[in-house]
């Protein structure tokens, strides 16, 4: 979710699942100890519970990281053990780390020793196309010795050669039986799913064999499954309705916008909010034009509303292709 759950979007699924437990865009060490290290950690205080995603395989490093993660408020530090992109693996972490448990663990051990707060991974289910169970058990087994008890596990292998990321996310079969076979064989620990869970029906099925589930490209596509889910998993929360999220993001950009943040960055995550409404097409795409985008007034989003809610209904005409990325 590089480039995808920054701080803007995390506020705004916030909104729409007041419970959750939300996760920064994996940020690596250096981008950290060698760049700003305000504009990667800055969050708002609604973000809480927010876990600080790290991508890295040096100890020393990951352990200064999680300190600032700590001294900037974050709940939880996560160490990213699956993305499998030829960018991260030239890096040396993302899921070419499931290779080198014994250096995870020490990695996870530096963390430890850094900060008073839970240290967790997320990590796939094997490397290229071993689907060998003991491989991801020997994996969880090493790093459970470190005293780590709270593992995301994306449901797929990773294939670090000749498939895109994307591809990384579809072609690998799911394997959900392989993470029930891990919780029981760690009964003390906590595995939340990962990976093809694409509608609320799903993830609530989910949510009764696993300890959590994680949602990542749904909720960017289609945000609202953040509230579908939340309601069937805490029936007595009162959830925003979309005029009342556009008030507050409104309000939120105006905050933003003042401080120097282009409006673009808050309305990206809020394509998906109407989807299947009439007029969604409209509000998508008065929301990423990039000449009513350029003038930096947060009243676009409410202006986006009013044309969305007033637009003729026109279901069963002819459907246009979403923006990429939409």
């Amino acid at each position: 979710m590089i480039d995808v759950t920054d701080r803007h979007c995390r506020y705004f699924h916030r909104l729409l699942a007041p419970r959750a437990r939300l996760y920064t865009e994996m940020i690596t060490t250096g981008a950290l100890l060698y760049g700003n290290v305000e504009r990667h950690l800055d969050f708002d205080e609604a973000e809480h519970p927010v876990a600080l995603q790290l991508g890295g395989s040096e100890p020393d490093a990951l352990a200064q990281s999680a300190r600032l993660g700590r001294q900037w408020g974050y709940d939880e530090i996560n160490l990213n053990c699956g993305c499998p992109s030829e960018r991260v693996q030239k890096g040396a972490f993302g899921a070419c780390l499931m290779a080198e448990p014994a250096l995870v663990a020490d990695c996870m051990k530096a963390m430890q020793d850094a900060v008073d707060i839970p240290v967790t991974v997320k990590h796939r289910l094997g490397l290229d196309y071993d689907e060998s169970y003991d491989f991801v058990r020997d994996f969880v087994g090493k790093i459970y010795d470190t005293g780590c008890r709270v593992f995301i596990a994306h449901a797929r292998n990773a294939v670090l050669k000749g498939l895109s990321p994307k591809d990384n996310r579809e072609i690998p079969p799911l394997r959900y039986d392989v993470v029930k076979q891990l919780k029981r064989d760690f009964p003390d620990c906590t595995f939340v799913l990962n990976g093809g869970l694409a509608d609320a029906a799903q993830s609530v099925r989910a949510a009764d064999d696993f300890d959590g589930v994680m949602l990542g490209r749904a909720a960017w596509h289609t945000p609202r499954v953040l509230s579908e889910v939340s309601l069937q998993l805490w029936p007595s929360l009162r959830l925003p309705s979309d005029a009342q999220v556009v008030d507050a993001m409104t309000a939120y950009a105006e905050r933003q916008v003042a401080r120097g943040v282009p409006l673009r960055v808050m309305t990206r995550p809020m394509l998906g909010l109407v989807n299947g409404q009439t007029g969604a097409r409209r509000w998508r795409r008065m929301l990423s034009d990039p000449a009513l985008l350029a003038a930096n007034r947060p009243e676009l989003i409410y202006d986006a509303w009013r044309s969305q809610r007033h637009a003729p209904d026109v279901r069963g005409a002819a459907c246009e292709a979403a923006p990429a990325g939409a």
